[in-house]
């Protein structure tokens, strides 16, 4: 199953990938945000939460992205199976709810769910960037939006237009899914520019930061 997904996934996406970990992400992370030097350009680096994010996927999207991801119709079944007539009981000290039936999520502390989640950013990730030019310069040939390592997330802009644009995007292609970006956990690193522009989600600021954490590191204006 996951050879079927490996060779559909983005190459910005490192959370499956046997060549590229963590650390990978971080220093490649770090390069950029040492670039724009060299480049003559402002940078604008995003990074992204959801709320609530394993509780709120659409399983009837989490299907349809595994056939579209190349998973066998026998393993989605497998799957689907499992998820099917799942229930769950609220404890409050002694007493407990009646069982009722849980339709959106996946099952945290279950193998499959950071697999089954990062197919769905995986794909949000896809879509919303599929169309315009909003990254950054990464050769001659290719521009980059993003860097990611599952659900770890970091857009990538160089002017605040493309930014605002690529938030606006990201953020409806994830509520087709199920999932709202948490806009108080969300942070935007700017670096060689003196627009003071606020990037905007819903009409709330998202806050603008001298530095963030990804994925346990420290990245600052430096680099970090």
């Amino acid at each position: 199953m996951k050879d079927a997904v490996d060779v559909q996934l983005r190459d910005q996406q490192a959370g499956l990938s046997r060549d590229w970990s963590c650390t990978d992400q971080i220093a490649t992370l770090r390069i950029i945000v040492k670039q724009p030097v060299e480049w003559n350009s402002s940078l604008y680096i995003k990074s992204i939460d959801y709320e609530k994010a394993f509780d709120s996927v659409d399983r009837r999207t989490l299907w349809k992205l595994l056939r579209h991801y190349g998973v066998p119709e026998k393993i989605v079944n497998i799957i689907w199976n499992s998820y099917d007539g799942l229930q769950c009981k609220i404890a409050h000290g002694e007493q407990q709810t009646d069982a009722f039936q849980v339709r959106t999520g996946v099952r945290q502390g279950c193998l499959l769910d950071p697999f089954l989640f990062l197919l769905v950013v995986d794909w949000i990730m896809k879509i919303s960037t599929s169309e315009g030019k909003h990254g950054i310069r990464w050769t001659a040939q290719n521009q980059l939006d993003d860097l990611d390592f599952a659900d770890d997330l970091a857009l990538l802009s160089h002017t605040h237009e493309q930014l605002q644009i690529k938030t606006v995007s990201v953020a409806v292609v994830s509520a087709s899914v199920g999932l709202n970006i948490h806009k108080g956990k969300t942070k935007v690193l700017k670096s060689h520019t003196e627009n003071t522009n606020p990037i905007t989600l819903d009409g709330e600021t998202l806050e603008d930061v001298e530095s963030f954490t990804y994925l346990g590191s420290i990245i600052d204006e430096q680099g970090g």
